[in-house]
């Protein structure tokens, strides 16, 4: 995981990712301009031994590209302190806010990723750059060997991850639409759920809340559950 976090922080594919990362530090926003940006690729943080997988779209500007760690830094109740409160009440996260490298938190049987790993503008990266991103994905998917269940946080994010099975010969047919709680079943055994995305358009108007995401991670650990007791997993 070591090898692939490095091949990560040293990615330069995709020069329109990293010039705009590169000016948001440069410029900051006001409430962190003493802070020292990131500015770079964002690997996957959390437990080497996960059995779920949380794969989300992008860093955010001032959030993982200031902080350098995924869902952490985009202020109070934020995407990441949204996140981390389910997670938190699951059983995934030692702590309910995702505010600073250094606050402690802690995933225990998880691990979050991204499907893009740069800061996009107005986030939206493009297809090409999201098919740059897949081989980062694939490698740290192949660091982590227990990964059973993989919740998608958003559309971008639960076709990247179907578009990362194609091309390892996995392809799901029919192809499976997005929907919020959707539950797949994956041709190699794992379990795909899709989730709206935690940002702030979705938690500030209602599509997303607490309890929804919250059922979902429930969900997630209820089928971790299930594949150990019938002894799908060891």
């Amino acid at each position: 995981m070591r090898a692939v976090r490095d091949q990560i922080i040293g990615c330069e594919k995709c020069p329109r990712l990293r010039g705009y990362c590169q000016e948001i530090a440069r410029v900051k926003r006001r409430a962190y301009r003493d802070d020292t940006y990131w500015a770079r690729p964002v690997p996957g943080f959390g437990d080497p031994f996960a059995r779920l997988l949380i794969l989300g779209l992008a860093p955010a500007a001032h959030g993982a590209n200031r902080t350098g760690r995924v869902f952490t830094g985009d202020g109070v109740g934020g995407s990441g302190d949204f996140l981390m409160a389910a997670l938190h009440q699951v059983g995934f996260a030692t702590l309910p806010t995702s505010r600073d490298v250094d606050d402690g938190l802690e995933l225990r049987d998880a691990f979050i990723a991204a499907a893009v790993r740069c800061a996009p503008p107005g986030n939206k990266p493009t297809l090409d750059e999201i098919v740059s991103c897949l081989p980062h994905l694939a490698a740290e998917l192949d660091a982590l060997p227990r990964v059973r269940v993989v919740v998608a946080l958003g559309k971008i994010a639960f076709d990247t991850f179907l578009s990362l099975l194609k091309s390892q010969g996995l392809a799901t047919k029919p192809r499976p639409r997005f929907a919020h709680a959707a539950v797949v079943r994956l041709p190699d055994g794992r379990t795909l759920i899709g989730a709206y995305h935690p940002s702030r358009q979705n938690t500030n108007t209602g599509k997303l809340t607490p309890k929804m995401l919250l059922e979902v991670f429930r969900a997630a650990r209820q089928r971790l559950t299930e594949q150990r007791g019938s002894g799908g997993f060891s």
